[in-house]
């Protein structure tokens, strides 16, 4: 015979069957594998969450919270780079896109800090910013796999006013905490408290019996970036910076640790 034969490519060569109903598996394990091997080769051991708006612009309305983010990401970013540590601790991590989570990225960035965005493919709206580290800045497919990063690394959340997405990752923190699916305790700030009390009603939740009255001290409420640094800097560091961690030797990042699960 003098035809040729043509090998076929290799499973995980071949880019038709990675983009398959078939190896949906193997594209979730991929976006599960990146970021760990991203984390751990920069030696990020955990991080303060900002979300917020994507709509929410320098110059435009409510243009305060913009600024107030920005200020805030500084501030968290000049203290936990003078930490006294091995690893990077509570790096300003974002959804990666414009409005409060440009904000919270360039304000980290101006304090000359490491500073995360973990993006979503959207096909409106979500493209990364300019004020995320290179090398830190992460594309995901699937939502829940960037849920899961935003909620495995966090020690801290910060919660600025936005629509149905900002929603929707506040209340599933809300709800792993009270359910203590989160094996560490999680400080949440809800930034703005006129817009959240006009938004939600936590109160009467309590008061219907669809929570309990201890749900509420889940979250604290901020107006001014200087009041939201105090509470962050007082619950990081009696929770995390105990003598014991200040003390712990060089280690692997906070991510192969079970206890931050």
């Amino acid at each position: 015979m003098s035809e040729k034969l043509v090998r076929p490519p290799l499973a995980f060569e071949d880019e038709q069957f990675l983009h398959s109903p078939e190896a949906r598996s193997v594209r979730i394990l991929s976006e599960y594998l990146k970021p760990l091997g991203v984390f751990r080769k920069h030696r990020i051991r955990d991080t303060v969450a900002f979300f917020g708006s994507a709509r929410i612009t320098e110059d435009g309305p409510l243009n305060e919270y913009y600024e107030g983010a920005r200020l805030l990401a500084n501030k968290v970013t000049s203290w936990s780079d003078a930490l006294p540590h091995s690893t990077r601790r509570f790096v300003v991590s974002t959804g990666g896109g414009p409005g409060i989570m440009e904000a919270a990225n360039r304000g980290a960035t101006e304090a000359g800090g490491k500073t995360i965005g973990l993006n979503i493919r959207l096909p409106f709206e979500q493209t990364p910013n300019l004020f995320i580290s290179p090398d830190l800045s992460l594309e995901f497919g699937y939502f829940f796999l960037r849920k899961f990063w935003f909620a495995y690394l966090a020690k801290a959340l910060v919660v600025f006013p936005g629509g149905f997405g900002t929603m929707d990752e506040l209340f599933e923190i809300l709800t792993l905490v009270q359910t203590r699916k989160l094996h560490k305790e999680m400080i949440v700030i809800l930034y703005g408290s006129a817009f959240w009390k006009e938004i939600f009603n936590f109160e009467a939740l309590a008061k219907h019996g669809m929570i309990s009255p201890e749900d509420l001290n889940i979250f604290q409420f901020a107006d001014d970036p200087d009041t939201a640094f105090a509470l962050l800097r007082e619950g990081l560091t009696r929770l995390y910076l105990t003598p014991e961690e200040m003390a712990e030797p060089d280690v692997a990042p906070g991510i192969a640790h079970t206890r931050n699960e």
